[in-house]
């Protein structure tokens, strides 16, 4: 009889949780997946899909993918389950509904190396806050009058550089540039001087380890990148502290006209966060820019004729400020520049410098008859929707004119994505 009583009493509680498991199962048998594989345990399709592959192409795990399950596919990927989308409405669909829909959500590896602060781990308003702060110190104003004087600086000590019939590696080169412009900008650093150089050959070890896999053992990249970040945050802060005295005793120097200076004087954010920040502004903004000129270089001699157009549009420009007298590029200078941007925005279409995106979604999402789970991770993968030839008539070749034809271009741009600017 006592047993049959404890029988009694448990059953409400089994009945309960019988019910709950059915519920659960209902819940994900109501979800339409896109067809696809989870690969194996935990790693998924991951190594699969980050094999290498050319920047024209999008890489044979992505064709076979595309050509068996769709532009929309499910996998495991950076162990989570995940959306992948080569599909131009979704990605423009999942860009339209940031902070809505979708957020950022970039592997821990990211967030480990670039800071808890970085922007490309911040969501919500923080984010927001970051990226506020960023945008007015490149206000229009200043890329007017400031930002376009020094790349026209950095370029001719770049080019005075060169020897005749010297041979270099034009991705050197760009990175070079890059990394001067924007330490110049970020923290008034100028190009050849010690701490310059020494913050250079940190930073080349910090990219190194990004890029790597996030194996935190001796002697791997991604540890000496761990180290050399702590180096150039040591670096940073030391500087934040120069500068903060000086702003103290009233001897601020005018010339410091920066980004760090910026932040000092019209923010409230911590020294975590303003470290973090400066790093993922000089991360952000070195590599993709320095990838897009070595690019650009490398395709350019396949297309003789587009170098050919760029040459008459710049000396018809030189030729207009040697007739008025002028020496610098001015904003109007930088307008007349139209074949100019269409080879910028070639480059950026055939190369991918951002070739896909990290998201996850914050609610169930149905698009196209498929759901995609809240919480899923999502990747819209930009390359396929720039090499897609539905899109792009024959994507694989580099051709600037695309971007001139009125008809053409309105159509293009709207499955066009520009990380790069």
């Amino acid at each position: 009889m006592p047993n049959t009583e404890h029988i009694f009493l448990f059953l409400p509680s089994i009945l309960s949780l019988i019910l709950f498991f059915i519920l659960i199962k209902r819940k994900r048998r109501k979800f339409n997946l896109p067809p696809g594989s989870m690969g194996w345990p935990f790693i998924g399709e991951t190594i699969g899909y980050l094999k290498p592959y050319s920047a024209i192409s999008v890489g044979e795990f992505m064709q076979q993918h595309i050509s068996r399950y769709g532009n929309i596919y499910k996998s495991n990927l950076f162990g989570e389950k995940t959306i992948v989308s080569a599909d131009a409405g979704l990605n423009k669909f999942i860009l339209q509904n940031e902070g809505r829909l979708f957020e950022c959500s970039y592997p821990r590896s990211i967030g480990g190396i670039l800071g808890k602060w970085s922007m490309l781990v911040l969501v919500g308003d923080m984010h927001r806050d970051m990226r506020v702060i960023s945008l007015n110190f490149l206000s229009n104003t200043r890329l007017r009058t400031h930002l376009l004087r020094e790349v026209e600086k950095h370029t001719l000590l770049v080019l005075s550089s060169w020897k005749e019939n010297c041979v270099f590696s034009a991705q050197d080169e760009a990175k070079k540039f890059t990394f001067n412009l924007m330490a110049k900008n970020i923290m008034s650093m100028d190009p050849g001087h010690p701490e310059t150089e020494q913050l250079k050959k940190e930073y080349v070890t910090f990219m190194k380890g990004v890029v790597s896999a996030p194996l935190n053992l001796p002697g791997t990249a991604y540890r000496k990148a761990l180290q050399s970040r702590s180096t150039i945050l040591k670096f940073i802060e030391k500087k934040m502290e120069e500068r903060m005295r000086k702003l103290k005793e009233g001897k601020e120097n005018p010339e410091e006209d920066d980004l760090l200076g910026s932040v000092l004087k019209h923010s409230n954010l911590s020294t975590e966060q303003i470290l973090d920040l400066i790093l993922s502004l000089l991360f952000a903004g070195h590599e993709t820019t320095s990838v897009a000129i070595a690019l650009a270089i490398y395709f350019l001699p396949g297309c003789p004729m587009a170098i050919q157009q760029l040459r008459e549009e710049h000396h018809e420009i030189a030729r207009a400020k040697k007739q008025s007298g002028e020496m610098e590029l001015t904003w109007d200078d930088y307008k007349k520049m139209e074949f100019t941007q269409c080879v910028i925005s070639e480059t950026l279409r055939l190369g991918n410098v951002v070739r896909f995106l990290h998201r996850k979604a914050l609610k169930d999402v149905r698009y196209k008859g498929y759901d995609i789970p809240c919480g899923w991770k999502v990747l819209p993968v930009i390359a396929a929707v720039h090499l897609d030839p539905c899109l792009f008539g024959h994507p694989q070749h580099f051709n600037p004119w695309r971007w001139q034809v009125s008809h053409s271009a309105e159509s293009n741009t709207l499955c066009f994505c520009n990380y790069c600017s």
